[in-house]
């Protein structure tokens, strides 16, 4: 399966906010249920849950159901994608020379 393209947009606004920010470093190798991310971060349930929603969506992080948790972890893969598509949207190929 073909991985969607990324929407510099949607991207930029999921990596903007410090909440989401947080979740990302926490979720980095390894899996974490939305309680222990609340206990490492200090943020309500339903904060962690509503910025993790706007993570899966923008596909920064995967989950995977484990009987009645489910689990959260970095997905490394779309972040290097999404960093690597802002760079090719907004620093040209050939970039223009200034004079002094």
């Amino acid at each position: 399966m073909k991985p969607r393209s990324v929407n510099t947009v949607e991207f930029a606004k999921a990596i903007a906010d410090e909440t989401r920010q947080k979740i990302m470093g926490i979720c980095c190798c390894e899996l974490l249920s939305v309680n222990d991310i609340v206990a490492k971060i200090n943020v309500a349930q339903p904060t962690v849950s509503h910025h993790l929603k706007i993570l899966k969506t923008a596909g920064l992080v995967r989950s995977e159901r484990r009987g009645k948790q489910v689990l959260y972890t970095l997905n490394q893969e779309r972040m290097a994608e999404g960093c690597c598509q802002v760079a090719v949207n907004f620093a040209p190929e050939h970039p223009v020379e200034l004079k002094d």
